[in-house]
């Protein structure tokens, strides 16, 4: 384990002197690959508490426990949190990764889920990302939640089905939509596949997406997984929008 590790950073020295490092938001110098300046790092808003108990979003002050959104109706999951407030520094990580090709900004994302989510992913007895419809899996090429997923079970040693969720019908752009429409239009979209589903019974189950907004598909995914049993299903996200 120690000769690993030597290795590792051996390897990072010569890495770092052969390629010197730059931010992974703008070119500045920094001393690691795959890390951000100071300046970016400082427009980073991490989601910290207090945050509503249940969907994990940020609250204006302690003692409320739970959000009014989620005391009027509590989400098909159980619990969900996220690394990050969505705001302007999360947007430099996310939309690159996300629509950009930058693929490498998954690693240090996941890295910041890790931290966030430390209790969920004790919790979980295996990861599974939010799907994409094949179309557009087939115009972007890979889905971002996927290799957050890859990148968290690696640093969780948790387990991770790539492929256990599906979209079973196309849906359009969620966007413009308010929670109430976002959940009409999600209606029966994502359904657990069959060859999948001794894996989930009983099991709990931790589900990975890039950015949480109304959690209308985050609450897609548990009803199936529900379905199929699972004994939990909680949601860490990258990052999480702030509705309030």
């Amino acid at each position: 384990m120690q000769a690993s590790a030597g290795f590792r950073r051996l390897l990072g020295g010569l890495l770092n002197a052969a390629l010197p490092p730059h931010c992974l938001t703008c070119e500045a110098p920094v001393l690691d690959q795959g890390t951000q300046c100071a300046d970016c790092f400082r427009k980073l808003t991490f989601a910290a508490a207090p945050l509503c108990a249940r969907c994990g979003i940020p609250l204006p002050h302690a003692g409320i426990g739970t959000c009014e959104a989620c005391d009027r109706r509590p989400p098909l999951f159980d619990r969900a949190r996220a690394a990050l407030v969505y705001d302007d520094g999360a947007r430099a990580l996310l939309l690159p990764m996300k629509h950009g090709d930058r693929t490498e900004l998954a690693l240090p994302l996941a890295r910041h889920m890790a931290r966030a989510g430390t209790d969920l992913l004790r919790e979980a007895d295996l990861l599974l990302p939010v799907p994409l419809h094949w179309r557009r899996l087939l115009a972007r090429r890979y889905n971002q939640s996927a290799l957050l997923a890859r990148h968290l079970a690696r640093l969780s040693g948790k387990p991770c089905i790539p492929d256990a969720l599906r979209r079973a019908r196309h849906t359009r752009p969620l966007g413009e939509l308010g929670a109430v429409a976002r959940r009409a239009e999600l209606e029966g979209a994502i359904r657990l596949a069959p060859r999948h589903a001794a894996q989930v019974a009983g099991r709990r189950v931790l589900l990975v997406d890039d950015v949480l907004t109304s959690g209308a598909t985050a609450e897609a995914c548990a009803l199936a997984l529900r379905g199929a049993g699972a004994a939990q299903v909680n949601v860490l996200a990258a990052a999480r929008v702030p509705l309030l």
